[in-house]
């Protein structure tokens, strides 16, 4: 049975998104959420968020200053966080 994960992104954003696109490979629905700051524009970060969107998961973000993110407000991350099966916070 698949299995509803979110990766929240704090501080360790390229560990998170590389573990991001890894989930996607165990059939499960992935949904990455960035909190509180931009991601940082690199070769890598920059490939993994581009994959994901790709593979159409979802990434949001509570910070404005993503761009191609779904804006979601702080009270919307924390309806959405009863739904998930696994929460992971890097």
């Amino acid at each position: 049975m698949a299995k509803k994960i979110a990766v929240l992104i704090g501080e360790r954003q390229d560990e998170a998104l590389r573990m991001g696109v890894g989930l996607t490979l165990a059939d499960d629905a992935v949904e990455i959420i960035v909190l509180d700051r931009k991601i940082a524009s690199n070769d890598a970060n920059d490939l993994n968020v581009e994959t994901m969107q790709d593979m159409d998961v979802p990434v949001m973000t509570n910070f404005d200053g993503n761009e191609g993110m779904e804006l979601i407000s702080n009270e919307e991350i924390a309806k959405k966080l009863l739904d998930y099966d696994h929460v992971v916070f890097y």
